[in-house]
């Protein structure tokens, strides 16, 4: 108790990821032997703030989220999500994209193509309250808390598939760690390229403009078609993807 979110005059209790539930994946292994199992972050799943809002997204195939991080410390490395790829549209051979925008707070957003056991892009994005960022089909990715203030953010997805955890846990993490002296990478997954750092960018073809409520789109979400149906708007991925 007392974890609850009010959105739209609602409450809402959270899943909450426990830092034992992160063991596969934190950097420090002898920092995190010695540690408690503290509560990490908050997540607040299928928000909406009326039923004929909920309705709406339901219809459409659509779950609007929010995650909450405390600011805190993995050891040396900063406080992080789980990390996490999305599974194959049906009938397809990309995966669902995802939209985020940051609320309060910043985050530094880590996202990874794989082909394969091998990771061939990396992107960071670092976000501040208003931005968006936008995970595209066939990359996983992982939201990392450095600034010292609660991490807010929200997040639109299809509803339609549940999440893939153990690519991320079974290499132990990312393909970087975000460690108090900069990024290093993860040793487990051999060979990783650089990171290609990108700026939170609008996508006008979709309507969506950083500083502008995102949730706000309830009221058209024809215009977030491509995260349910992500084949038939690959444009809106090409300024992410093309170096």
């Amino acid at each position: 108790m007392g974890n609850e979110l009010n959105f739209g005059g609602n409450l809402y209790r959270p899943d909450i990821r426990m830092l034992h539930d992160m063991d596969e994946v934190v950097y420090n292994q002898e920092w995190l032997r010695s540690q408690e199992n503290i509560e990490l972050y908050y997540m607040y799943r299928d928000l909406s703030r009326n039923e004929s809002d909920h309705k709406k997204i339901v219809e459409h195939g659509l779950r609007y989220d929010i995650t909450i991080i405390p600011p805190a410390m993995l050891g040396d490395e900063y406080v992080k999500t789980a990390g996490h790829y999305h599974p194959p549209v049906p009938g397809q051979d990309l995966s669902y994209a995802e939209l985020y925008q940051v609320l309060e707070g910043e985050a530094t957003y880590l996202l990874q193509k794989a082909e394969g056991d091998r990771v061939v892009d990396v992107i960071v994005c670092e976000a501040k309250a208003g931005d968006l960022a936008l995970v595209p089909p066939g990359y996983g990715h992982i939201t990392i808390n450095t600034s010292g203030k609660r991490l807010k953010m929200a997040n639109w997805v299809c509803r339609d598939f549940a999440s893939l955890y153990d690519p991320i846990k079974k290499l132990f993490g990312g393909a970087y760690y975000l460690l108090t002296g900069g990024f290093e990478k993860n040793p487990d997954y051999g060979e990783v390229p650089d990171i290609r750092f990108i700026k939170p960018m609008d996508y006008p073809e979709a309507g969506l403009f950083c500083g502008n409520d995102m949730y706000e789109i309830v009221n058209d979400l024809n215009k977030l078609d491509f995260l349910v149906h992500p084949q038939d708007h690959m444009d809106i991925f090409g300024k992410i993807t093309s170096p």
